[in-house]
């Protein structure tokens, strides 16, 4: 059962692979780690757009979607939620104790540009 920190949902990793094995087209997943990061391991499917990137992309988000917010530890994609948040975002949803806490399937390498 999710979480609720700081008005922010956090999901556990059940919570997250059942999201994954159940895609819908209203939530979206991210991965706000920096690209080293990424490269070394991520969760396949999952787009990279890094933590500082996210106020510059902003305009490309969709405020009637879910969006689940993936980093390292937790934090990174926190503070993300929080922002998204304070802009209008209502759906947002953090994934309690990131790439540290996922058990799951994880690739490597750098998503195709």
């Amino acid at each position: 059962m999710s979480e609720i920190i700081d008005g922010i949902s956090h999901i556990n990793t059940d919570e997250l692979k059942a999201l994954l094995q159940n895609p819908d087209d209203q939530t979206v997943i991210i991965d706000v780690r920096e690209p080293f990061e990424y490269e070394a391991g991520h969760i396949p499917g999952v787009p990279l757009i890094p933590m500082g990137e996210i106020p510059y992309q902003l305009e490309e988000f969709d405020p009637a979607k879910d969006y689940v917010l993936i980093c390292r530890s937790g934090s990174r994609s926190f503070e993300v939620a929080r922002f998204l948040r304070h802009n209008g975002f209502e759906r947002v949803h953090n994934y309690s104790g990131g790439m540290l806490g996922w058990d799951g399937e994880v690739e490597s390498g750098l998503p195709a540009k």
